[in-house]
C-alpha cells in the first residue's frame, strides 16, 4: 500500500515537473504569438496616451524574467499630423507579468529605454518639458487625482486610480530641443531610474546626465507623490548635485495654481561666477564673485517665499539674516532683506553688482555693468558688519546698502570707520538708453593722512596730519575706468599740523637751482613739516585741473597749479616755494623803501603720475 502511493506520488510529481518545463519552454512560443507587436504598441499607447510606433519586429526573453525586446520605438503625439517623435528609442525592455502573457494579456511590470532621445519645448513658465500626451491611462489617473481633490477630498483615493508608473528606467539617453529647425541637445548621457509601483505608495527618482560640460545628479523622493501630482501639498526630498553648485531641499511642496514650499533648503558653491556661467549667465572676465553657501529654512508661494533664519558663508565670511524674494509683474526677481557680518571683503561683494574693481577695457567687455548680476535681478539688501575690508582699506561697524532696481544700481557705505576717522561713500550706475552714467562719492572727515595713504597709495607728497577729503565724480561709460577717462566732478581736502611724506626741500630747492631736469625720486628721502594743506580741483572731461594745492612751512608756501589728465596719466604742473614773511616796515628816519620780497622757486612737474620729473622755470631763484 505504502509503495503503491510512493509510485503514485512520484508519477504526479513527474507530471508535474514535465508540465511545469513544456510551460515554460512553450511560455516565448505562446508570447511571441499571441503578444504580437500591433498589441504591445497598443498597451503602450494605452498607457502613455502617445502614438507608439514599432519598426523592429519583438524579441522575447524568458531569462532571468520575461522580457518584450522592442527596436526602434517612437512615440508621438496622436494630435501631430507629421508624427514628429517626442520619444525615440533605439532599443525598449519591457517587463512583463508571465502569467498573464500566458492568457494573453499584457502587464507591464517594467519599462528599460535604451539610448533614447526626448525631445522638449520650453513652456509658458520657462521650463522645457516634452510635449503633453493627448490621452493615456498616466494622464487619466493624475485627472482623476486632482478631480478628486477639486471636489472635497483630503486626498485622492488610490484604490480608484486606473494605473501607476511602476518602475522606468532610462540608460545613456539625451534631451534635445528644436533651435532654428534643429535639434539642439540639453542634457547627454542621460541614465535615470523611477520606481513608483502603487498609485498610494512612495516614489523615488535618481538620475545622471552631463549638462554644459558637468555631470549632475538629482535624487528625489514622496512619501505620497500622487497628492503632490494632484496639487496638493505633500513630502518632497530632493537634492542636485554638480561641481560648481550643490542644492538639497527637504520639506513640503504644493503644485497647484498657489504654489506652496516649506522646508530647509541648502546651496553651495565654491564660485558663484563659475554657476552663472554655468547656467549661461556670461559674467566680466575680470568680476571677481566669491564662493557662497547658504543654509535657510524657505516659507512660501509662487509669487514670494522667505528665507527666516537664512545663515550665509559668502567668501568664509560667515553672516546671518532674513531675506525675501518675490518675483515682480517683469518677471525678475527681487530680493530684500538685511544681512549682519562679524567680518566681511566687501570687493568680491560689490563686484557682483558693479563693475567698480574691473580693469581697463582693452581686455574686451571686462567691466561691463551688463554682465554683473544687477542684470539678473533687483536688490534691496542692508548690510552691517564689525569689521570689513575694502580692497586694502580696513573698516569697522559698517553700515551699508545694495539697491539695484530697472538697471540702477547703487552701494552706499552711509558709515564706517576708517583711518582713524568716518567714511562715507557711495557708487552708482545707472543703464540708460543713452548709456551707462556712473557717479561715485567720498567723504571721508577726521582721518589720518598717513594712513589714508599708505591704503590707497598715496604715500608721497600726502598730508599725514588729520583732515578731511572730499571726491565726487560722475560721468558715462560701461565700466569704471572709462568713466574716469569722461568724469566730471571736483576734489577737495583740506589737514591740519603734519608732514609732507617723500619730499627732501633742500634737496629739492638744490637740484632745481643747479639748472635741468631730475627726477622727483632723487629727493625723496625725507619730509617736510607743514602748518596745514589745501586742495581744490576740478575734473573736466577726466582731467583733473588743480586750482589751488597748497602747504604752508613755516614762512614759506609751497604750492601748484596745473592738469593730471587721467588717460595716460601724464602731468603738466606749475609750482613753486615762496617766502610768506611780510615785508620790513619803511625807516622812519631816513625814509628807504621796504627791501623787496626773496624770488620764488619755480618749477614744472612733467613726467607721469607715478615718475614726475622736475624741471626749473627760468628767472626763478632762491629764498
Amino acid at each position: 500500500m505504502t509503495s503503491s502511493w510512493i509510485r503514485r506520488g512520484l508519477w504526479a510529481l513527474g507530471i508535474a515537473a514535465v508540465a511545469a518545463a513544456l510551460a515554460v519552454a512553450a511560455l516565448p512560443y505562446v508570447a511571441s504569438n499571441r503578444i504580437v507587436r500591433d498589441r504591445i504598441a497598443w498597451e503602450m499607447s494605452r498607457w502613455t496616451g502617445y502614438r507608439v510606433t514599432i519598426s523592429g519586429a519583438p524579441k522575447i526573453e524568458v531569462w532571468p524574467q520575461l522580457n518584450a525586446v522592442l527596436s526602434q520605438v517612437t512615440l508621438s503625439r496622436w494630435s501631430d499630423p507629421e508624427q514628429q517623435p517626442v520619444i525615440y528609442a533605439e532599443r525598449v525592455e519591457i517587463g512583463l507579468a508571465a502569467m498573464a502573457a500566458l492568457r494573453g494579456e499584457v502587464v507591464f511590470s517594467s519599462t528599460r529605454l535604451i539610448r533614447p532621445t526626448i525631445k522638449v519645448e520650453r513652456t509658458a513658465s520657462g521650463l522645457y518639458l516634452p510635449p503633453m500626451p493627448d490621452s493615456g491611462s498616466i494622464g487619466r489617473s493624475l485627472e482623476m487625482a486632482r478631480a478628486m481633490v477639486k471636489a472635497g477630498a483630503a486626498e485622492p483615493d488610490p484604490a480608484r486610480m486606473p494605473a501607476a508608473i511602476g518602475n522606468v528606467e532610462i540608460r545613456d539617453g539625451r534631451i534635445v530641443t528644436a533651435v532654428n529647425g534643429k535639434d539642439s541637445e540639453i542634457l547627454s548621457g542621460l541614465s535615470a531610474r523611477a520606481n513608483w509601483p502603487e498609485p498610494g505608495g512612495p516614489a523615488t527618482l535618481s538620475a545622471s546626465a552631463i549638462w554644459r560640460g558637468e555631470s549632475v545628479t538629482i535624487d528625489a523622493a514622496s512619501q505620497k507623490p500622487l497628492l503632490l501630482a494632484s496639487g496638493v501639498t505633500a513630502p518632497l526630498s530632493f537634492s542636485v548635485k554638480a561641481a560648481p553648485a550643490n542644492l538639497s531641499f527637504d520639506g513640503k511642496i504644493g503644485l497647484a495654481a498657489n504654489a506652496f514650499i516649506d522646508g530647509d533648503a541648502k546651496f553651495q558653491a565654491p564660485s558663484l561666477r563659475r554657476v552663472l556661467e554655468w547656467t549661461g549667465t556670461h559674467m566680466a572676465n575680470a568680476t571677481t564673485v566669491a564662493a557662497i553657501s547658504v543654509s535657510s529654512h524657505v516659507l512660501g508661494e509662487a509669487e514670494r517665499a522667505k528665507f527666516d533664519n537664512a545663515q550665509i558663508m559668502l567668501d568664509k565670511n560667515p553672516g546671518t539674516g532674513a531675506l525675501d524674494l518675490a518675483f515682480g509683474e517683469t518677471g525678475r526677481p527681487v530680493l530684500s532683506g538685511t544681512l549682519a557680518f562679524e567680518t566681511l571683503d566687501l570687493g568680491p561683494f560689490v563686484s557682483a553688482f558693479t563693475p567698480l574693481v574691473a580693469p581697463a577695457e582693452a581686455a574686451g567687455n571686462a567691466g561691463d555693468i551688463e554682465t554683473t548680476l544687477a542684470g539678473l535681478l533687483n536688490l534691496d539688501l542692508r548690510l552691517s558688519a564689525a569689521k570689513a575690508t575694502a580692497g586694502a582699506i580696513p573698516l569697522t561697524e559698517l553700515a551699508a546698502t545694495v539697491q539695484v532696481k530697472d538697471g540702477l544700481s547703487v552701494f552706499d557705505v552711509s558709515d564706517a570707520g576708517a583711518f582713524g576717522g568716518n567714511i562715507q561713500t557711495g557708487i552708482r550706475f545707472d543703464r540708460k538708453p543713452g548709456g551707462t552714467q556712473a557717479e561715485m562719492r567720498l567723504l571721508a572727515s577726521d582721518i589720518n593722512g598717513a594712513a589714508f595713504g599708505a591704503a590707497v597709495g598715496m604715500t608721497r607728497l600726502m598730508p599725514t596730519g588729520k583732515g578731511t577729503i572730499s571726491v565726487i565724480l560722475k560721468g558715462p561709460g560701461k565700466g569704471w575706468h572709462s568713466v574716469m577717462e569722461s568724469a566730471d566732478g571736483s576734489i577737495s581736502a583740506t589737514f591740519g599740523p603734519g608732514t609732507l611724506s617723500g619730499l627732501d626741500l633742500a634737496a629739492f630747492i638744490r637740484r632745481n637751482g643747479e639748472g635741468g631736469f631730475f627726477p622727483l625720486d632723487d629727493v625723496d628721502d625725507g619730509s617736510v613739516p607743514i602748518d596745514g594743506a589745501e586742495l581744490k580741483a576740478s575734473v573736466a572731461k577726466g582731467v583733473v585741473r588743480i586750482e589751488k594745492a597748497q602747504a604752508n612751512h613755516g614762512g614759506s608756501r609751497l604750492w601748484l597749479t596745473g592738469i593730471m589728465p587721467y588717460a595716460g596719466r601724464g602731468l603738466a604742473l606749475t609750482g613753486g616755494i615762496a617766502s610768506q614773511q611780510p615785508p620790513a616796515a619803511a625807516n622812519g628816519e631816513s625814509g628807504e623803501a621796504p627791501a623787496p620780497p626773496p624770488n620764488q622757486t619755480l618749477f614744472f612737474v612733467g613726467g607721469s603720475w607715478t615718475a614726475p620729473f622736475i624741471s626749473p622755470i627760468s628767472g626763478s631763484g632762491q629764498n
